[in-house]
């Protein structure tokens, strides 16, 4: 059954230095998201990341 969510609904994204904002990747859970947010903002860059549920699919 598909009820419209996504299968990995959680998302990282990526700020640069210009404001450009990219999608890092998706993911099953709110944690493993956070994880690997957390590990890239530990590295010193001047980027931000951050986590955000995806929006839910409309069904045709």
């Amino acid at each position: 059954m598909n009820d419209g969510s996504p299968v990995l609904p959680w998302l990282v994204i990526r700020q640069d230095d210009n404001d450009n904002c990219y999608r890092v990747g998706r993911y099953a859970t709110e944690e493993e998201a956070r994880q690997l947010a957390d590990t890239l903002e530990s590295k010193g860059h001047k980027q931000l990341y951050w986590v955000e549920r995806a929006a839910r699919s409309t069904p045709l």
